[in-house]
């Protein structure tokens, strides 16, 4: 894994937010994860672990509040002007809602080729055979550059969003829950083109999502999100059959349904709701909800550990066992 070239690096990147009475929400605390060159990195959690804000981070719609956020070595948190738009190049993102993301009154020629045309890549007369070329690859008939987004569906708005974020060939692509608003059977298609094309033109993807299921089949490694902070990053495949694996990643994992699920056995649920990020516990974030709770929980807030090459945890549970030495 240490011959792997790392694209992106997130080292302490924590953001405050504040409410308008003055009080401070911490929405990510010293979040630091990489991602490597031709690699998903799977994000999950439940809604307001951190996940969106993270992203939006990395893809310089937010700025950290302390951190830093390194591009191929380099900070690229606190560009400014012309060079943090430049930045924007390399690091293109898929949102959740398409319908959202598009302006209704251009044509979707005009929303997959806006990108190129603002960084002067190719000229206006370029621009139809270039989204005709752009939806091919998204698998969408090129006849549809002069339609408008109104005009499609849910599941072909989201294959336009692909194009428009793959446009400028990025070296990083951010996609943000971007099956959770589409029908099951459409959702495998989605997910089937986003892997045909990262095998294809190798590319490097950050896919935030609250399906556990689908995150551990697709993704490389998956980081694990509570509360603003990273609990485990484990292999993809391991997230369904891994023994070592936080209280946390081990409650998502057993939400899974599936048709050939055991339901004679009794679903287990997380007692007890998440805490308001504006109270986060002291100690471990997840200490109120944990089984195996200890006093040095409530004391400590423990740090990821690694424990296995590719396997990180941050749990007390473990902190007997013996830190693996080598790479991640």
């Amino acid at each position: 894994m240490s011959e792997r070239e790392v694209i992106l690096e997130a080292k302490d990147v924590t953001k405050v937010f504040r409410t308008t009475k003055g009080r401070p929400l911490t929405a990510n605390d010293k979040v630091s994860l990489k991602i490597y060159k031709g690699e998903t990195l799977g994000i999950a959690g439940e809604s307001g672990c951190g996940k969106s804000t993270f992203i939006r981070m990395v893809s310089l719609l937010e700025t950290p509040t302390s951190g830093e956020i390194l591009f191929r070595g380099r900070n690229v948190a606190d560009l400014k002007g012309e060079a943090r738009r430049q930045n924007c190049r390399h690091v293109q993102m898929v949102f959740q809602d398409p319908g959202a993301a598009f302006s209704p009154r251009m044509k979707i020629k005009d929303i997959i080729c806006e990108s190129l045309r603002n960084f002067n890549l190719i000229s206006p007369g370029e621009v139809t055979a270039k989204a005709q070329e752009l939806l091919s690859m998204v698998e969408l008939p090129p006849e549809y550059a002069d339609r408008y987004a109104r005009d499609m569906s849910g599941g072909q708005r989201q294959r336009v969003g692909i194009a428009r974020a793959l446009a400028l060939e990025p070296d990083l692509l951010i996609c943000d829950e971007v099956t959770s608003a589409l029908d099951v059977c459409v959702q495998k298609k989605i997910v089937d083109l986003l892997l045909k094309l990262q095998k294809e033109k190798n590319i490097t993807m950050a896919m935030v999502c609250h399906d556990i299921a689908l995150v551990r089949a697709v993704a490389h490694r998956t980081a694990v999100m509570y509360l603003g902070n990273v609990v485990e990053i484990v292999p993809g495949p391991e997230i369904g059959a891994g023994e070592l694996c936080h209280p946390y990643t081990r409650a998502l994992r057993d939400s899974i349904f599936t048709i050939d699920m055991d339901f004679t056995k009794p679903i287990e649920s997380i007692e007890s709701e998440a805490p308001s990020p504006l109270d986060v516990p002291a100690g471990c974030p997840f200490r109120n909800r944990c089984e195996h709770c200890t006093e040095r929980c409530a004391l400590e807030k423990p740090k990821l550990r690694t424990l296995a090459p590719g396997h990180q945890i941050a749990c007390h549970l473990y902190d007997d066992l013996p830190e693996y030495a080598g790479e991640e």
